[in-house]
């Protein structure tokens, strides 16, 4: 984040936004006009990450849900991996394939039961699994492909435990006693993973590195015996349960990180969602398969253009761009101004929230000079707007938890868009995220904040 005695440039001439206006593609996030051209220019990209500079906004949500639809059905990809666990995404994956006895959508994310609730149980993500069902369920009558539903994130240690020790209490009981033993070593410290993080760093315990590697590496080499013992949908939920166990070899690490350094912490986790990607990615290479990955701007744009690049931070972005080259493309969506779903601090409840006009200097002031709804950029070609996009800019981010008294500090980052991303789209006023558990406080709150600016 920018320092205190950080500089505000000017506001932009006439010259570069009229430059960037001649470029810009027009988009109408209510009827989805122009999305079709938009989705032309990810090219034959087998990886496009479609980011968001909130996770809150409702027209971010629409549109990545409404662009991952024509994706889907126009140039066959068949992975959605999203910034979410691994095991709660999974319940939302086995409905979409019509494999579970869930009533409807809201049922299939009711494993989403950690903060923050919204980014997955909203009306948005709902609509979009219940499209997902009937278009799998019409894939399957024409012998065609499906498209899956799957987490890239490490925060669920304890319900990952839980989820390959089911496995294997139905398919070798001998084997889940081994891995009980193996996994007890984590179960000490209460529900919280970072109080066990923070006695391993401490030297209070010894690490349990060595019991979550041994269980994985005995996971994959029973694999085909596994798959056997399993019925008809073998292969599926043996890949469910490696995975649940990779994420715990990871969460273990990133929880003792988390009492080491930031930048550990943060490149672990981003390297765990590019590995899981890479599983899935693997799991369906003699087909082709294709992946729309759905995270926060901050994972998705390349974190060499920002200053955390220049901190040493890596991101998912990054490793896709490294990995895939032209395979993959990086789509950034930003925002001048409305209202967003936030907490004011980490677990408060969600809250309907206005979202300051952005700061002279920023790329979202730039992009609200051009006078434009909506629209799109594509910031590979050689042009004068992907000029003026190459120069160094601040730019917002907005996680779960949104803080407009510090707005200046806490929110703002130095970046380079058009070395960030490959296309970005503006949204210039946006609404806040409509959640399925939105309850009194984010009704109730929905008058605009008070503050008059972010300094």
């Amino acid at each position: 984040m920018i320092p205190h005695d950080d500089p505000s440039p000017g506001p932009p001439c006439a010259e570069a936004w009229e430059a960037i206006r001649r470029e810009a593609r027009l988009l109408d996030p209510e009827t989805d006009a122009g999305l079709e051209e938009l989705c032309d220019a990810v090219g034959d990209a087998r990886v496009v990450l479609i980011g968001e500079a909130t996770h809150g906004t409702h027209e971010f949500y629409a549109l990545r849900a409404a662009l991952t639809r024509m994706l889907i059905t126009k140039k066959g990809f068949s992975i959605v991996a999203v910034e979410a666990d691994w095991p709660d995404a999974f319940r939302a994956h086995r409905y979409a394939a019509g494999q579970s006895e869930d009533s409807g959508p809201a049922e299939a994310l009711s494993d989403f039961q950690r903060f923050p609730l919204w980014m997955w149980r909203n009306s948005v993500v709902a609509e979009f699994l219940e499209w997902l069902k009937t278009h799998n369920r019409k894939a399957a009558l024409a012998r065609e492909p499906k498209a899956g539903f799957f987490g890239l994130d490490l925060y669920s240690l304890h319900s990952s435990i839980g989820a390959v020790l089911d496995y294997l209490d139905k398919t070798d009981p001998d084997a889940a006693r081994g891995a009980r033993n193996r996994y007890r070593c984590l179960g000490q410290f209460g529900p919280d993973p970072r109080n066990y993080g923070r006695a391993a760093v401490l030297g209070e315990k010894e690490s349990c590195e060595e019991e979550v590697m041994a269980q994985l590496i005995d996971l994959m080499a029973r694999r085909q015996d596994l798959i056997t013992k399993d019925g008809a949908a073998a292969g599926e939920e043996f890949f469910s349960t490696e995975q649940n166990a990779r994420l715990i070899k990871n969460a273990e690490a990133y929880y003792r990180s988390l009492y080491q350094s930031h930048r550990n912490s943060w490149n672990l986790r981003d390297s765990h969602m590019f590995e899981i990607l890479g599983q899935l990615l693997e799991r369906e290479r003699m087909a082709g398969g294709k992946a729309v990955v759905w995270a926060h701007n901050s994972h998705v744009g390349d974190a060499r253009a920002t200053e955390m690049g220049r901190q040493g931070d890596l991101n998912v972005g990054q490793l896709a761009r490294s990995h895939f080259g032209d395979g993959a493309c990086l789509i950034g969506m930003t925002t001048f101004s409305g209202s967003v779903t936030a907490a004011r601090d980490w677990d408060d409840p969600a809250e309907h929230r206005r979202v300051l006009p952005a700061r002279p200097g920023s790329v979202e002031a730039l992009l609200h000079t051009v006078g434009m709804p909506a629209f799109w950029l594509d910031l590979r070609r050689k042009n004068e707007a992907a000029e003026i996009l190459g120069r160094e800019y601040t730019g917002r981010a907005i996680g779960v938890v949104y803080r407009p008294e510090t707005e200046r500090w806490s929110h703002y980052f130095h970046t380079v868009p058009a070395r960030q991303f490959d296309l970005l789209v503006h949204i210039d006023h946006t609404r806040a995220l409509q959640p399925l558990d939105g309850g009194a406080v984010w009704r109730e709150r929905s008058c605009p904040d008070t503050f008059p600016s972010g300094e």
